[in-house]
């Protein structure tokens, strides 16, 4: 049996914490402004921003959080793949956050059918715009990460959602002050929470992807195993599991049927080659099987 070990380099979602750590602070520093500016000025639309901001505040405590306890290493023994999922399921909660925000702003504006309802645009436009300077900041720093960690991602789809709001927040004020009809502030109100939801529906499919240990984003199952195939002295290729840990961190198992008197290291480095080079796994556990062994095998239903 063949284990290709690459315990060394740090997650994607560690090399980010810097990013999470200063975006959490700008968001975490503004929430309380937003929400109190919102409170007084009636606007649905700037409190609908503000309960965007504290699922920011959340989700990016929880972002944080998660790359401190993937980097912790196990004393119990019982972990045996680390706590690396710890970031996965903090992805979870930002989409579940999300969700929560949308329906509550779809709920408050549809409370607000037939009532009369004073908007005072001014408070609107000001915190709007410095909330919008919050967000573009956060946003910015966070991108860097988003490609390489789903945790970083999901904090960056929260940070870009509330954005979105504060440049809902400006227009809807500026609406209200040309029309004077306060119905702007609850239409944008809705049409943030729709994009919201459906960035969060996004998200979420990625996050129950790695957590149903599907094969890698990108990566053929059929074609990983036609390449093994082709590798030199493999007869066989069974039992192949590709799926990911976390962010950065793809995993591999496979039992390899060599040919009688083919050398095991040999066909091991060419099978490693393969598996880093099409489908970026760094930790494949390889078994060559032949004669009596690879005979006496038998490819599990699951």
């Amino acid at each position: 049996m063949g284990d290709d070990h690459s315990h060394g380099t740090e997650h994607a979602g560690g090399r980010h914490r810097w990013r999470l750590g200063v975006a959490f602070t700008l968001v975490a520093s503004y929430f309380v402004v937003e929400l109190c500016f919102g409170l007084w000025s009636g606007s649905l639309a700037l409190l609908s921003d503000a309960g965007h901001m504290a699922a920011d505040v959340v989700a990016l405590g929880a972002a944080l959080t998660a790359t401190r306890i993937a980097s912790r290493p196990d004393t119990t023994g019982r972990r045996t793949f680390g706590s690396y999922r710890a970031e996965v399921f903090a992805s979870g909660l930002t989409v579940l956050l999300m969700l929560g925000a949308a329906v509550y702003v779809t709920v408050e504006a549809v409370s607000r059918i037939g009532e009369t309802v004073e908007v005072d645009t001014g408070p609107m436009l000001i915190v709007g715009g410095i909330g919008l300077l919050v967000n573009v900041i956060a946003m910015v720093l966070l991108r860097g990460g988003a490609a390489e960690s789903l945790n970083v991602k999901g904090a960056y789809l929260e940070v870009v959602a509330d954005t979105v709001g504060s440049v809902g927040v400006i227009v809807a004020g500026i609406l209200v002050a040309r029309t004077g009809s306060p119905w702007w502030d609850t239409i944008v109100a809705l049409a943030i929470a729709v994009f919201v939801a459906v960035r969060a529906i996004m998200l979420g499919r990625e996050v129950l992807a790695v957590l149903g240990q599907h094969a890698p984003a990108g990566v053929d199952p059929e074609a990983i195993d036609a390449q093994l195939r082709a590798v030199p002295g493999v007869l066989q290729v069974h039992d192949l599991h590709l799926w990911t840990l976390t962010s950065g961190m793809n995993v591999a198992t496979a039992h390899l049927v060599a040919e009688p008197n083919t050398d095991a290291n040999t066909v091991l480095t060419a099978a490693r080659k393969v598996l880093r080079g099409h489908a970026q796994i760094e930790h494949a556990t390889l078994q060559i099987e032949s004669g009596a062994a690879a005979r006496g095998c038998a490819e599990m239903s699951w």
